[in-house]
């Protein structure tokens, strides 16, 4: 039977309903009590990162990291509030932190990678998110960014393959079509833009602009009736 009573119970009954302030100030009431109290001093952190009172979260985070100097709870707390302050450099002081300890983080290496993206410094992001993609090829999170690197650095026939790999793993990503579309009509590939628009993968394009020279159609014209086609069978 689960104890209502218990600090840890109550704590996560009040975050899974969204009750920020509450949260927060049953936190700062086991702190009156026990000042070192870790599972206060965490969460109180988390409570104000959702009140977006982040100077505040950071100085709850330097408490539990007094105590615990490699919290991975507090330094990651501490690091998305820092990120939301824009203080990046920061940021990669507390993930090479992380990344000494256990240098396949991929949550931190992503962290990396964005923070070195905010500094425009974009080719050394890369190295962050190829370590990322190296452990789990499908991380959808490195493989954006890796894309949002790579246009940032000008080569953009590899950025649109890294988006188009990320929406092979997950098409309810709305922003990868208009930036496909963008990065290919940069490049002045007309066709291609439109379809990239439309949500339609790389490996699917050929077929399209096949049909539609051997239909003496436009590539518009293709795409809509394989759309109307569809429609009917469904």
């Amino acid at each position: 039977m689960v104890n209502l009573l218990d600090p840890s119970n109550v704590i996560t009954m009040m975050f899974n309903a969204g009750k920020y302030d509450e949260l927060y100030n049953y936190c700062k009431n086991l702190l009156e009590k026990v000042p070192d109290d870790m599972v206060a001093l965490q969460n109180i952190s988390l409570s104000l990162i959702y009140l977006k009172k982040y100077d505040d979260a950071i100085i709850f985070c330097d408490k539990v990291l007094e105590i615990k100097n490699l919290d991975m709870y507090a330094l990651k707390n501490k690091i998305y509030a820092l990120e939301n302050l824009r203080r990046y450099e920061q940021v990669l002081e507390l993930c090479n932190q992380i990344l000494l300890t256990n240098p396949k983080d991929i949550w931190t290496l992503n962290s990396m990678g964005l923070s070195l993206n905010e500094l425009n410094r974009h080719q050394d992001a890369l190295e962050y998110y190829d370590t990322s993609l190296l452990i789990d090829p499908n991380d959808v999170t490195a493989l954006m960014n890796k894309a949002i690197s790579l246009s940032h650095l000008g080569n953009l026939e590899d950025s649109i393959e890294y988006y188009d790999r990320a929406q092979a793993v997950d098409s309810k990503l709305k922003e990868i079509p208009l930036a496909k579309s963008k990065l290919f009509e940069k490049l002045g590939m007309q066709d291609d833009s439109f379809l990239a628009a439309q949500g339609v993968l790389n490996k699917d394009m050929e077929k399209i602009k096949n049909d539609a020279r051997e239909n003496k159609c436009s590539v518009f014209h293709q795409f809509c009736e394989n759309e109307f086609k569809n429609s009917e069978i469904k």
